[in-house]
């Protein structure tokens, strides 16, 4: 596993994991950020809250409630009740869970408004079997055993309250690989986060830690799929225009800009399909991104990339955009109307029928100079001699 698939996979929701739980092996009740730590379960679930309503991120605002919920139950009735602390342990993983698989619905929409439903019907439920059960043992069917006792000896949950966990980690873990795009790493992080809350020592200030953590790695989640969404593009998983915006005003010295332009890709998409068409522009942005490592490739729209090269001039450029252009060309597209895998296997199977086409780009380079000092100058230039190049026969660059 290589250091970007270890960042992705940790992510800020990681980190800030990480964090509650070296406070939880520092901090002690005598400490002066335990006061801080008291609070907090409240100050970040107000906080996102606010943030999920801004944003219109009701999987945020319905999780927050979830955690909220549970926190309020466990902290007032599980002295009394511990039939309430394993059924908040079954219902806790198992809602954070749906919230994170359920699409966006909105808070005050029928959907939001069944969601918020359920929330009470569970609610409901529990205050039921705090009066039924009593301050005695857990309900029977709460502590029901599937596999020997023994196994289940190291933790306080009883084994459906485990069970419910580990099928709530494996749908959101399935969920993250399906849609990597959606906040399910957070959800991920926020489980194993909610597990440590159920099992915090200080039952008082490290579970007050761990809940408002959680809440914290939700609001994080949000923030960064935020960002995502604004800065990239979803189709090519590349930095999308805005974001070359913003590297343009931060780059400084002498750099080169080239576009980069699918030939004749409107024909393409005519002949097989915008599906098709989909898939040859994520080849194409696969292609260029790693043909170019020193360069920083965005889609700028439609069937246009732009690759950004700091501190290098044009002339620099040249024989390595010369070299992405004919890897680009170099391997045959096979057009394949069902849904392909998002990694190209290591033997794919030979294929029968399905046509194969060359994609080919031209490009046009321009870079910084007394002429052409401003970005957008830049890009008008670059933008000229891409239309040379076409202009010219195609596949082929010009600058």
């Amino acid at each position: 596993m290589n250091a970007r698939r270890i960042v992705s996979t940790i992510g800020p929701e990681g980190l800030v994991f990480g964090l509650a739980v070296v406070l939880a092996l520092w901090n002690r009740p005598e400490h002066s950020v335990a006061q801080l730590i008291r609070v907090a379960p409240y100050v970040i679930g107000l906080g996102g809250l606010l943030l999920g309503w801004r944003l219109r991120r009701s999987r945020l605002v319905f999780a927050l409630l979830v955690l909220g919920l549970a926190f309020g139950l466990v902290t007032a009735w599980m002295p009394r009740h511990p039939s309430v602390f394993q059924l908040v342990a079954i219902l806790l993983p198992l809602n954070l869970a749906a919230i994170a698989l359920l699409p966006e619905r909105g808070v005050l929409t029928a959907f939001g408004l069944w969601q918020g439903a359920g929330l009470l019907l569970e609610l409901a439920l529990a205050a039921v079997i705090a009066r039924g059960a009593g301050p005695g043992p857990v309900w029977p069917p709460l502590a029901y055993a599937f596999l020997p006792r023994a196994l289940s000896m190291w933790t306080r949950l009883d084994q459906p309250a485990l069970l419910a966990f580990l099928l709530a980690a494996g749908a959101v873990a399935a969920g993250r690989r399906l849609a990597p795009g959606t906040t399910a790493r957070g959800y991920v992080w926020a489980l194993a986060t909610v597990f440590l809350a159920l099992h915090a020592r200080d039952v008082g200030l490290d579970r007050a830690l761990f809940f408002g953590a959680a809440a914290a790695v939700l609001g994080v989640s949000t923030i960064e799929l935020s960002y995502v969404l604004a800065y990239h593009d979803g189709l090519t998983g590349l930095p999308g225009r805005r974001a070359l915006n913003e590297a343009l005003e931060r780059v400084g010295g002498a750099y080169a800009i080239a576009m980069v332009d699918v030939d004749p890709f409107k024909r393409f998409n005519d002949t097989y399909g915008h599906e098709v068409g989909d898939e040859a522009l994520r080849t194409v942005a696969t292609r260029l991104k790693d043909a170019l490592p020193t360069g920083r490739v965005f889609r700028y729209g439609g069937e246009e990339f732009a690759v950004l090269f700091p501190g290098r001039p044009a002339e620099h450029c040249l024989p390595l955009l010369e070299a992405a252009r004919e890897t680009v060309a170099a391997e045959r597209f096979i057009v394949r109307r069902r849904v392909r895998p998002r990694k190209k296997p290591v033997k794919p199977k030979a294929s029968r029928g399905q046509p194969r086409e060359t994609i080919t780009v031209s490009m046009g380079l321009a870079q910084a100079d007394r002429r052409n000092s401003d970005a957008e100058e830049v890009i008008r230039a670059a933008d000229q001699a891409l239309y040379r190049a076409k202009q010219h026969g195609r596949n082929r660059i010009e600058s």
